[in-house]
């Protein structure tokens, strides 16, 4: 009975030793809880929301959008917490930390801010998720919330994902800031 109750009090410590330590290593790594994103177009109207949320790489960021034009769009994450319209210049280049080039294809790239293209259908709606496996959710360089937050961009065309800087995606035609 002795040694079933010391087994049970060593477990319980070591219990507490390791989900301090395991909730310490989460954060780190970017496992931190979901962030939601409005995005507006460059007249200052909603055109929907952006989720992100930890992956097992990266980030998942599920798209909710509207009133978009139809077709594919590139979106990226830009290095400043800012969304100026028209034409939303105030968000910076592209999110890359590690000062590569641009596209998921690039062999000297890519950009942390680079994401896949996702489609709108023809009524100006896109409900997708896309993985942005260079950003996080934590405290590292690569964190979304790096120098006070980023911007979550959507581009008037489809992102060729390898010509320096921006894929060649067209305007910046809505916006959304990300910060904690």
């Amino acid at each position: 009975m002795i040694r079933a109750t010391i087994k049970i009090m060593l477990l319980v410590a070591l219990l507490f030793m390791v989900v301090p330590e395991a909730t310490a290593k989460d954060k780190k790594e970017g496992k931190a809880k979901p962030v939601t994103v409005n995005l507006q177009d460059a007249q200052g109207k909603s055109v929907g929301t952006a989720t992100l949320k930890s992956a097992a790489k990266g980030v998942d960021i599920k798209l909710n959008l509207q009133n978009l034009p139809a077709g594919e769009h590139g979106l990226h994450v830009h290095q400043a917490a800012k969304c100026e319209g028209p034409d939303f210049k105030s968000a910076g280049p592209h999110f890359n930390p590690d000062n590569k080039h641009h596209g998921l294809e690039n062999s000297e790239g890519p950009h942390a801010g680079d994401i896949p293209n996702f489609k709108v259908d023809a009524k100006g709606k896109a409900k997708a998720t896309v993985n942005a496996p260079n950003i996080t959710l934590g405290d590292d360089a690569h964190s979304v919330f790096s120098g006070g937050g980023t911007a979550l961009v959507i581009h008037a065309k489809a992102d060729d994902m390898k010509t320096d800087p921006s894929g060649n995606s067209g305007d910046r035609i809505a916006c959304g800031v990300i910060t904690k």
